[in-house]
């Protein structure tokens, strides 16, 4: 009798042996197959859903590449069949009514212009016949009616009013910035244009029914043809657009426009916002995949601790199991983690939002944290090399279209959200003041490498800084790029071998206990 129950044991504890191999294997398969799954699922469908949504513009912008190298003549579209518009007999009389009204308001105060732009809301027709009404930013009725004349509308009624300026000024002024996708676009398109010989102005009417179909931004472009019509400069009536347009390429066409380079300066501004979207996707690219990957890793650890490990607690307590060493530590997380899981989530949430809102508003804080990173191994050549590549490519855009040095460290200093690299610019302004080099604002500074500043030096010296300062881009664009892909192909089994460590650990850990009961079979 007692060989049987020495038997039974036996087959029992072969049993439980090939139950729990069982159970370790499944576990990592699931891990590991759930690694690749979610990697197909995450990273390579936002790239190749990043890539589809952009692929409409990209191929614009290829094809006007395409025609300044090729000098291909685009081909006007075939009109279509227009539509004619016809209203009622009291439709019209009251458009009379209104245009009557309309010109002797315009030989009164309409003629007068105020010292702050307005908002106006007009009526008017266009060449079909066809009704419309729109609001505009303007000075005086006069402006307005003179600019719509000559759009080729009939003008019927324009308006103003502190209520109307208070429901469209906002919308009509602050049009959403354009992202560096459509600057591309539209920088090219409007180069292009221009060396066709078509008049700026009338470049600008067809670029704003191509780039966005956003109300905002097409009254944003309507408002810089009105102050082309009215005489203004490019440059002024881009930086009346609020922050529509950043500031750089506001400066940068406001140098050209002295010297008479306008087309020359929008290529190159083309080619330098092509070449910062191509860094920012790289930085993108670099911090996508691993962000995912370890918030997928860090859910799958709770998610163990917190609803698998619980099932063993009662096993343990009945087969009066004693935890020690590892497992106790598993086990008394896994409590803490089950009685407290919504206080320690609530907690979380609201120390990311701290965090995010000190470091947008507090600059002690901002810095504080950008100097801890940049001297972190591996990350602090990230940081450094994409912030001297803009820098420098800037810096360099700046100085070939004779921008004032002055200026140019200005709009540096505004391009980047780096307080270290701020303060390096604001010293260099001071060092230009003082009639110091440049350089000297570089020198044994911990965040510029010695070869960057050797070579400002040397371009400094020679007289050839905007040359240098390409040749320095060119050099940390490609250290960039590099560290980027050396960074993605490290990462993934990293992620790896951490994610097995921690879960074969909690395994273990769940494991180790397992043996009491063998000996308590025994």
């Amino acid at each position: 009798m007692s060989d049987v129950v020495r038997k039974d044991k036996k087959n029992l504890l072969l049993i439980l042996s090939d139950f729990f191999k069982n159970i370790i294997l499944v576990i990592i398969s699931i891990f590991f197959y759930a690694f690749i799954g979610l990697k197909a699922c995450t990273y390579d469908l936002f790239v190749n859903l990043y890539n589809a949504f952009s692929w409409k513009l990209d191929k614009a912008y290829r094809h006007t590449k395409e025609v300044l190298t090729k000098n291909i003549v685009i081909e006007p579209e075939k009109p279509k069949k227009d539509k004619v518009y016809n209203y009622s007999a009291k439709t019209l009389a009251k458009l009379e009514q209104d245009y009557q009204e309309l010109v002797r308001d315009l030989q009164s105060s309409g003629a007068t212009r105020s010292k702050e732009s307005n908002v106006y809301y007009f009526k008017v027709r266009d060449k079909r016949g066809k009704i419309i009404t729109g609001t505009m930013n303007g000075l005086s009725k006069l402006d307005i009616n003179a600019f719509l004349v000559n759009e080729g509308y009939s003008v019927y009624s324009i308006k103003t009013s502190p209520l109307i300026n208070f429901l469209f000024k906002e919308s009509s002024i602050g049009a959403p910035k354009m992202s560096n996708k459509e600057l591309i676009f539209w920088l090219t398109q409007l180069s292009t244009y221009l060396k066709a010989g078509i008049t700026l102005n009338d470049a600008i009417k067809l670029l704003s029914k191509q780039v966005s179909s956003k109300k905002s931004k097409i009254r944003a472009f309507q408002s810089i043809s009105y102050e082309l019509v009215l005489g203004s400069s490019f440059s002024v009536a881009l930086e009346k657009q609020g922050k529509m347009f950043p500031a750089l390429l506001i400066n940068m066409i406001k140098a050209a426009e002295a010297s008479g380079t306008l087309i020359e300066t929008l290529e190159d501004m083309a080619n330098y916002y092509t070449e910062i979207d191509d860094t920012h996707k790289q930085m993108r690219s670099a911090m996508t995949y691993p962000t995912i990957i370890s918030i997928f890793a860090i859910a799958v650890i709770v998610f163990i601790l917190v609803f698998i490990i619980p099932k063993f607690i009662d096993i343990y307590s009945d087969n009066g199991i004693e935890l020690s060493g590892i497992s106790a530590v598993v086990i008394n997380i896994s409590l803490f983690l089950k009685d407290n899981i919504f206080s320690i989530l609530s907690l979380i949430i609201f120390l990311i939002i701290c965090f995010v809102v000190a470091y947008k508003n507090i600059k002690a804080f901002r810095r504080s944290v950008q100097i801890i990173l940049m001297h972190l191994p591996v990350i602090k050549n990230v940081i450094i090399y994409n912030e001297l590549t803009i820098f420098t490519k800037t810096f360099s855009s700046l100085l070939r279209n004779n921008v004032f040095i002055t200026d140019s460290i200005d709009i540096l200093s505004k391009i980047t959200n780096n307080e270290i690299y701020k303060s390096i610019l604001y010293k260099t302004i001071n060092n230009i003041v003082k009639g110091e080099k440049i350089s000297e604002a570089f020198k044994d500074h911990w965040a510029i490498p010695e070869v960057a500043y050797f070579m400002i030096v040397t371009g400094e010296s020679t007289g050839e800084l905007d040359s240098m300062m390409q040749k320095v881009s060119t050099y940390y664009q490609g250290l960039h790029k590099n560290i980027i892909n050396n960074l993605k192909s490290f990462i993934e089994p990293l992620l790896i071998s951490l994610l097995a460590f921690v879960v074969g650990g909690v395994i273990i850990a769940v494991v180790i206990p397992m043996f009491g009961i063998y000996e308590n079979l025994m």
